[in-house]
């Protein structure tokens, strides 16, 4: 059974993107440990306003943060869950969860065991030379989200505003998805934060 059988037909589709967890060495804070619980609070809300429902569909990468706040979300509203990485699962759970510690590793096993896992090498092959990973990763997430159409398709973005630590972070799929819909739901950390 392929995803799209098991999805049917959503009324509502969400993509994510949104900042990790800060590493216990970060320099400037983006998303300290501490400001979790806003974080969840915020993206809560935000599927609320969209009025999401038992049957429609989420999209995410699976970073600790923002990622996995966003699935379990979207799990406690009964939402299916497509969860898409750039790397096979050992290189992702080293550089996109496993360096927070705490219990990120066990979450997104959590929302895994409940998701679609898409694995970008796998399912698309080698990146091609003179390709960001991150980037190709979020085209793909925003092409999968928008195969029910432009019109079902909103997208939340946990993001404080700025350009990111490399390519293909928030601010990229926030550019991208812009251009897809206007049902767009920006969750400004620096206001979160205060």
């Amino acid at each position: 059974m392929t995803t799209d059988q098991r999805a049917g037909s959503p009324n509502i589709v969400v993509l994510f993107s949104g900042h990790m967890i800060d590493a216990p060495d970060r320099k400037t804070p983006r998303f300290p440990p501490d400001k979790e619980p806003a974080a969840a609070a915020a993206i809560a809300d935000a599927l609320a306003k969209i009025g999401v429902a038992k049957g429609d569909l989420a999209i995410c990468g699976g970073a600790c943060g923002g990622d996995l706040l966003f699935a379990e979300a979207a799990l406690a509203q009964g939402m299916g869950l497509e969860i898409y990485i750039p790397f096979d699962e050992p290189t992702f759970l080293a550089g996109s969860v496993d360096f927070a510690g705490g219990n990120w590793r066990a979450r997104y096993l959590a929302a895994k065991s409940r998701a679609a896992l898409h694995v970008m090498p796998v399912e698309l092959g080698p990146l091609p030379a003179g390709e960001n990973a991150y980037e190709r990763d979020n085209q793909w997430m925003l092409e999968r989200a928008a195969r029910f159409g432009d019109k079902k398709l909103a997208f939340i973005c946990l993001w404080n505003g700025e350009g990111g630590d490399g390519p293909g972070g928030a601010k990229h799929l926030m550019d991208e998805a812009e251009r897809k819909t206007t049902w767009v739901y920006w969750l400004d950390t620096r206001k979160l934060w205060d």
